[in-house]
């Protein structure tokens, strides 16, 4: 027999859940799952291989990874989907290889040559190239990326055989240096770049710069936002931990909705001023209230109550969130497979 239960109330039998499409009860969860993408995988791909997994009722990603990409590609549930913009406006960290010699019609080994060169550029080459690609710096996304052009996304026109042009944008990069050379044909790069950066971009123009060709042939996020390497779980691991406790896989891996929000200053308020913000009124500031200028976290323990505006010795809510939630639906036979890896085609999605 199936059963549902509510860790909010003592382990109590919860009422019943919006069912999903085949008929299956949908959980309550609120947090970030941090899963280590796999090579082959879309992003949306891999969220629905986690999503069939723990049926959540909403989930969401934060930040695209072409199907060639490993890494970090956090996934909010629940609550934590209202903490997304503040993920994906965070600084990301990369490490990435070019190949020299080719330049690919995706900027990436997915793609079809269109370019070669013998040209191999020296490491003094390159880092006296790269000190040019630190700050902020135009840059033009690749044609094969997720920017819109008359409505429509880069990629779907390039598959169609288009040729668009995209404008140049400015993006930030703040760090970019070698970390290995795994042979003459090939550098190792780490970044730490803005939101909208293009790593495929970075090898297209470095190779245009050095006087050659490049393309991205691995590439792996480290970084997102307040979350990083150490935070980062496996599918595999997540697939191996649910078919033997589904409690146990998320007690060990679901983040707070709170934790995306790292960079927002919190202010702890008690129960009666939660129950108030929660219902969307505002709350007097005391003088004692250290309440710096612009957007605040309302604070109950470890849960975000509300995103508030302080204003006229008030706190006002902007963004309200539930009651932290972690309704767990017992089913070990429901477990589902991985999603089938996506097909080798052009990449789809921005890498940054």
């Amino acid at each position: 027999m199936v059963k549902t239960f509510d860790l909010r109330d003592g382990g109590k039998p919860a009422p019943r859940k919006p069912r999903g499409k085949r008929g299956r009860p949908k959980n309550d969860l609120d947090g970030w799952i941090l899963l280590d993408k796999p090579q082959g995988l879309t992003s949306t791909q891999a969220l629905a291989a986690v999503k069939r997994l723990f049926l959540p009722a909403k989930a969401g990603h934060a930040g695209t990874l072409d199907p060639l990409a490993t890494g970090l590609l956090p996934l909010a549930l629940g609550e934590a989907t209202k903490t997304v913009p503040y993920v994906v406006d965070g600084e990301k960290s990369y490490r990435f290889t070019i190949r020299w010699g080719a330049q690919t019609d995706t900027d990436d080994s997915d793609g079809e040559v269109i370019a070669t060169s013998d040209v191999r550029p020296s490491r003094d080459a390159i880092d006296a190239a790269l000190v040019t690609f630190v700050g902020e710096i135009e840059q033009i996304p690749p044609q094969y990326s997720a920017v819109k052009i008359n409505g429509q996304r880069a990629y779907d026109l390039a598959r169609g055989g288009e040729t668009v042009e995209i404008k140049p944008r400015t993006v930030t990069i703040t760090r970019l240096e070698i970390v290995g050379e795994p042979s003459a044909d090939e550098v190792t790069l780490e970044a730490d770049c803005g939101k909208g950066t293009y790593v495929r971009a970075i090898a297209r123009d470095l190779g245009a710069a050095l006087g050659t060709a490049g393309h991205v042939t691995a590439l792996r996020r480290t970084r997102v936002g307040p979350f990083g390497e150490a935070d980062m779980v496996t599918l595999d691991a997540l697939s191996a931990s649910a078919e033997a406790d589904t409690q146990a896989a998320l007690d060990g891996v679901l983040r707070k909705p709170a934790d995306a929000l790292a960079s927002v200053p919190a202010l702890p308020v008690d129960q009666n001023a939660s129950g108030r913000l929660r219902r969307g009124q505002a709350i007097l500031l005391r003088p004692t209230d250290p309440v710096p200028d612009g957007l605040v976290r309302a604070m109950s323990g470890p849960h975000v109550v509300a995103l508030c505006e302080p204003a006229a010795g008030e706190l006002r809510p902007l963004k309200v969130f539930k009651p932290a939630r972690h309704t767990i639906r017992i089913e070990p036979s429901a477990q589902a497979a991985p999603a089938a890896p996506a097909p080798t085609a052009p990449a789809s999605g921005a890498a940054g």
